[in-house]
């Protein structure tokens, strides 16, 4: 999924602004002046627009989740844990190491 501004596309294809997608599990909706992208995995990504990004996961996903969204263990230690499994000391550092090309 693809989110530019008031313009989204799944696989290449445009989703027009408004109507509903449904195809495969993955959903994309348009609660207000939002987009939110929801996958039968139990994770869904909101979005403003602009700069304001919400993701949410399924309860049943607690412990088994890893990367930017963190490990959803509700342990604070845990929350800047790096792909090669080491803690990040710094915000900056953790974001950095999953950057990718």
């Amino acid at each position: 999924v693809v989110a530019q501004g008031r313009n989204v596309s799944v696989n290449g294809a445009a989703v027009p602004e408004g109507r509903p997608y449904l195809h495969k599990g993955l959903g994309v909706t348009w609660p207000g002046d939002w987009v939110a992208v929801a996958s039968s995995l139990g994770v869904r990504v909101a979005w403003d627009r602009h700069l304001a990004v919400t993701v949410t996961a399924e309860p049943e996903l607690r412990g088994g989740t890893w990367g930017l969204c963190g490990t959803y263990t509700d342990d604070p230690a845990d929350d800047f844990v790096r792909p090669d499994g080491d803690i990040a000391a710094f915000a900056a550092a953790f974001g950095s190491a999953w950057r990718v090309p």
